[in-house]
């Protein structure tokens, strides 16, 4: 008897990693629920109708497994591993940043304070590893649910080394270099996208060579992937992207403004020190500020290096030489809904 392959449709993937994600964390003692509680409204599964983010992580997972293999669903635990170790890193996030808000709602700690917050976080960690050992419950060698846990910690450690660099960074009135602004973002973002992209490739290939290549699809995507939010985060439209780009009023130090402060000239770069020392820019500030990374190709060197890496991201995705046409067009529907550079 044959089993029918779904339908390579994001929407129905997300909902099927949700409905994992929800069956990981299943129905708990009254004495513990309450963790539950927090890392259910963090993560929008409570049933309020809060956003719950775009998924794209476990997304990009499921496609390259299905690019492979043809049916996604045997690499769900594997979703939900990647989705919600992303999300413990943001409630930490929420607490190191001091951000009170997270997709248009109060984040965990705004609400039930830092403590709660970081067991929350904890919690939400402890779920990601529990979501790897349903891999084996489906048949998954031993060996290979092994080098993906491997895997999985090697990016978590990378997460921490990203994190420290900008928390570092941000505490220290040197501002980074280009060099180290694309290290830490390669710790930072890419590292958990390749990790969900090889993921996939692992748990559907023993092929190594096949493997690397999805890894270095998933790298080069993460690079273009956070380039291009920082693009957006300074010149995107609110209508477009659904939040305000507000990362020179936040005084946020991305590549745009580090690229500046290295090529500006002398009167630029002053100007550009002065206004982002101050307190909070005022709309003026902003403008001038903007006309400053204009001026010295920030805005044109951060497109042209987003488009770069989108294009090696396909170009590796190609060289792989084993993708299912359909996995393949997802992919590349997510890629350009992503990154519009």
């Amino acid at each position: 008897m044959t089993t029918t392959q779904p339908v390579l449709d994001a929407a129905a993937m997300i909902a099927d990693t949700e409905d994992e994600i929800l069956r990981i964390i299943g129905e708990r003692d009254p004495s513990t629920a309450g963790v539950y509680d927090m890392v259910r409204y963090h993560l929008g599964l409570d049933g309020s109708g809060a956003s719950a983010g775009k998924r794209m992580r476990p997304l990009l997972g499921l496609l390259a497994y299905a690019s492979i293999a043809g049916d996604y669903r045997p690499a769900l635990p594997g979703a939900a591993a990647v989705e919600l170790g992303h999300n413990f890193s943001l409630v930490h996030d929420d607490i190191e940043d001091g951000d009170r808000e997270r997709r248009h709602r109060p984040t965990v700690w705004a609400v039930h304070g830092v403590a709660q917050a970081i067991n929350t976080g904890d919690m939400l960690f402890s779920l990601s590893r529990m979501a790897l050992h349903r891999l084996t419950d489906l048949g998954f060698s031993d060996a290979k649910v092994l080098r993906l846990m491997r895997l999985y910690d090697e990016t978590c450690v990378a997460l921490c080394e990203g994190q420290y660099i900008d928390i570092a960074t941000s505490e220290n009135d040197d501002l980074m270099s280009v060099d180290l602004y694309f290290d830490m973002i390669g710790r930072k973002t890419a590292a958990l996208i390749a990790a969900s992209i090889e993921a996939g490739a692992l748990l559907a290939s023993d092929d190594d060579e096949v493997i690397a290549r999805y890894r270095a699809f998933g790298w080069a995507l993460g690079l273009a992937f956070q380039l291009n939010d920082d693009l957006l985060g300074i010149w995107g439209a609110e209508q477009a992207t659904g939040k305000e780009p507000s990362d020179i009023a936040r005084r946020k130090k991305t590549l745009p403004v580090i690229y500046a402060f290295e090529h500006a000239g002398p009167d630029d770069r002053e100007r550009l020190a002065k206004l982002y020392g101050n307190g909070g820019p005022t709309i003026d500030d902003v403008a001038e500020i903007k006309a400053i990374l204009e001026r010295t190709g920030a805005r044109d060197y951060t497109r042209n290096e987003a488009r770069r890496h989108r294009d090696e991201a396909l170009a590796e995705l190609d060289a792989a030489g084993v993708v299912d046409p359909e996995a393949r067009a997802r992919l590349e529907e997510i890629i350009v809904s992503v990154i519009a550079a």
